[in-house]
């Protein structure tokens, strides 16, 4: 499955964002999907993950309760809504999408496809 990520941008801390990912050529709704974001070298980090059937989901403690993780497996997409962004949210955000194993994966190696990323960059 190809994996295509769209609307990182600019945006001062407290705003929001909306981050796409949009998915073709496998089936979308049969993967457990998740965002990684990665910063100044270091290693891409979990942010959010949503099983196949959208009921499960799991978050860094870090985002939790401003961050929103959603799919629309008619459409093939998945959303991040962004709300309270914070400076230490800037970084690449990649979407990742693997196999519906038990649980929710948070490490990178457990994700088979990755879109390109978009930048996402929070201003004080």
């Amino acid at each position: 499955v190809q994996l295509q990520a769209s609307g990182g941008g600019s945006v001062q801390a407290g705003g929001s964002l909306r981050l796409s990912c949009a998915a073709s050529g496998g089936a979308f709704s049969r993967y457990h999907m998740a965002w990684f974001r990665s910063s100044s070298g270091k290693e891409r980090e979990f942010v959010a993950a949503l099983s196949w059937t959208g009921v499960s989901v799991y978050y860094a403690d870090s985002v939790k309760g401003r961050f929103t993780i959603s799919r629309d497996n008619a459409k093939n997409t998945m959303a991040l809504q962004m709300n309270n962004v914070k400076p230490e949210d800037t970084g690449v955000y990649y979407c990742a999408a693997g196999q519906p194993i038990l649980r929710l994966g948070v490490r990178p190696d457990e994700y088979d496809y990755w879109g390109q990323g978009t930048q996402v960059t929070v201003s004080s």
